[in-house]
């Protein structure tokens, strides 16, 4: 009865009712928060980041199957994805920082470094996973661009773009392969 309740409401959010995105997230919210919390184990963290969560399902619930998986279980995959994406991010932040301070320091004393050091850096790797996609066809570009950028699965990739489960694998990896080779150039 309640998965027949969750499947209009993903058909509805769908249709972009926004009714029905306040209605999902008052039916499977916490169970969300309490996973992205669990995961995260911040709980500021988690509160922003099912926000994306559910940001996330309202862009892309035309992508959801229910012969597939349950709403609940649709918005628990999102929010564990996003989970590991954030601990990874965090993961190599910090190893960023560790190796900053390692160079930050000149006959032991600390070399103070400019604010905005880190914003920097993400702008100008954004500006070269930008240049390296343009490299790639346009085939590999909209696979990797659906699947990373857009937190599409790869089924839900090759039933976008009608194509073979295979042909969107295989266009994604040698996307992925050809992005790396650019972007180890450019780092030379």
């Amino acid at each position: 009865m309640s998965t027949e309740i969750d499947r209009v409401l993903m058909r509805r959010l769908a249709a972009r009712e926004r009714g029905a995105l306040g209605e999902l997230f008052d039916r499977h919210g916490s169970a969300v928060l309490g996973l992205l919390i669990r995961m995260l184990r911040r709980r500021e963290e988690a509160e922003e980041l099912m926000q994306e969560v559910f940001l996330q399902a309202w862009n892309n619930a035309e992508s959801y199957r229910p012969e597939i998986s349950a709403p609940r279980s649709w918005l628990l995959m999102i929010a564990h994805s996003r989970a590991i994406d954030q601990i990874r991010s965090r993961v190599a932040r910090r190893r960023r920082e560790e190796e900053v301070g390692k160079v930050a320091q000149l006959n032991g004393h600390p070399i103070a470094l400019p604010e905005g050091l880190d914003r920097l850096e993400r702008s100008e790797r954004k500006r070269l996973v930008a240049r390296a996609l343009e490299q790639l066809g346009e085939d590999q570009r909209t696979a990797i661009e659906l699947a990373f950028f857009a937190g599409l699965t790869h089924r839900e990739v090759a039933e976008k773009l009608d194509a073979p489960l295979g042909t969107v694998k295989s266009r994604i990896l040698l996307g992925m392969k050809k992005l790396r080779a650019h972007l180890a150039e450019s780092a030379a």
